[in-house]
């Protein structure tokens, strides 16, 4: 099986799921999401790494040293409005897969607009820790479609 590097990026306040507005994001906790990510990635011979910051700036640097071939960002609440991270993406040339655990198009009208959709090959929202697997099959190119592997 072909190893492909993916880095998974998550922005603020992802590292408390499990306990913040579990109405919204259920009651997985994040240790238990990144040992999901790892039994998955690993069932579909890829290697990652998994980041989570609560700060752009610490994003933005680790995004514009990242050697890998893909990248899967839940970039937050900055997905509303941080220009500087959506830049990142673009300048890294690395294909990117935006995803959120909750439909950000169901929820208030400021979620609705991602200004990070626009620098990636697509999008996931609304289903939970499942979207991240959802991108990683992408990636695998288990989906059929993937012209990017």
């Amino acid at each position: 099986m072909k190893i492909v590097e993916v880095l998974i990026v998550n922005g603020p306040n992802i590292n408390m799921i499990g306990t913040r507005e579990v109405d919204i994001y259920g009651s997985t906790s994040y240790e238990s999401f990144c040992e999901f990510i790892k039994a998955y990635a690993q069932k579909l011979g890829i290697t990652f790494e998994i980041f989570q910051s609560n700060s752009e700036g610490e994003l933005i640097c680790r995004i514009q040293t990242e050697k890998s071939n893909f990248i899967i960002i839940n970039p937050g609440a900055y997905t509303h409005y941080s220009y500087a991270i959506a830049d990142a993406i673009k300048a890294v040339g690395i294909p990117t897969i935006e995803v959120h655990l909750s439909n950000i198009y169901s929820r208030e009208e400021f979620r609705h607009r991602s200004v990070i959709a626009p620098v990636c090959v697509g999008q996931i929202a609304g289903f939970g820790w499942i979207g991240y697997a959802m991108a990683l099959d992408f990636i695998s190119g288990r989906n059929g479609r993937n012209e990017l592997c």
